[in-house]
């Protein structure tokens, strides 16, 4: 919509990349699949939640459950190694202390994401990569028919239990819409029940679940959008952009995408007193336009 007010000559959506990785032989997740999941910023855990083949009903539960099993214990094996590392040299007894925490957690069988951490310590633990940490959205794979259902009770509790997210989709369906062309996607979708092809549902959440937000970027040569942590202040967001906007960063002239679209211009946004003058303490917003003024 942006794009369409400033006509620049490139256009730029932000990014989400996702990483499929499958179970191993057995059903779960070999010590590979586990270690690219470390390098993951979010995971999601695709559940089937439909008859198979065979007619046997589906136990998203149970699927759900044994995740969480592996993850704890690929992470109790990586604080265990280091509370023993850390118990024989001494040399950093605050860490210790705070890993001897997550090892008692995950031999309780509670998640980390459980654990009330402050920032601190999570940042303390970062470099650890602990799967239990990082954020789980639930996808609920259903059948073609319970594309519109609601989450069933069960795992609507596992996920609140969990404080997991959900989104439910059905693949197939999914599939049909994707081939269709994009004016038709909308239609169909809705002719289902649904507001909107669950494939964007599921990309909005996932991006939610890292808790980003977008800040766009717009003159007459590119239209950007920008994804940033929710909290990030205006010069760590000008460094985005470029080094130098945040090392010389002096201001951020700020309006909101709906008012530019709605008034058709920057100067007329000007003059509806919908554009502001923001300094070092302005927290980013989702949906804002942003102009940083620096000199270096």
């Amino acid at each position: 919509a942006v794009a369409e007010i400033v006509k620049p000559k490139k256009t730029v959506y932000a990014e989400i990349a996702f990483t499929d990785l499958a179970g191993g032989e057995a059903g779960g997740l070999d010590r590979q699949a586990l270690n690219a999941m470390r390098k993951l910023d979010a995971l999601c855990q695709v559940v089937r939640a439909f008859p198979d083949v065979s007619g046997q009903p589906s136990d998203a539960a149970r699927e759900i459950a044994d995740l969480e099993t592996e993850t704890i214990l690929a992470d109790l094996e990586v604080a265990e190694a280091r509370v023993l590392r850390l118990q024989k040299d001494r040399s950093n007894l605050r860490e210790l202390e705070l890993l001897q925490r997550v090892q008692a957690a995950l031999e309780d069988e509670r998640t980390l994401r459980a654990l009330d951490l402050s920032e601190e310590e999570r940042k303390m633990i970062s470099g650890y990569s602990f799967l239990t940490l990082k954020p789980l959205l639930l996808v609920l794979n259903v059948a073609e028919d319970a594309v519109d259902a609601e989450v069933s009770d069960e795992v609507a509790a596992a996920a609140e239990k969990r404080g997991l997210g959900v989104v439910q989709l059905s693949a197939q369906v999914e599939m049909d819409i994707a081939q269709m062309p994009e004016e038709e996607q909308q239609e169909f979708a809705a002719s289902l029940g649904l507001a909107e092809p669950a494939k964007s549902r599921f990309i909005r959440s996932a991006y939610q679940l890292i808790d980003l937000i977008s800040m766009l970027t717009a003159n007459s040569d590119e239209c950007r959008s920008w994804p940033v942590p929710r909290g990030t202040p205006a010069p760590r967001a000008a460094g985005k952009v470029h080094s130098d906007m945040e090392r010389g960063f002096i201001r951020a002239e700020v309006v909101q995408w709906k008012d530019l679209v709605d008034l058709g211009s920057e100067a007329r946004c000007r003059e509806a007193g919908k554009l502001r003058i923001e300094g070092k303490a302005y927290i980013i917003q989702d949906g804002d336009v942003v102009n940083f003024r620096f000199n270096v």
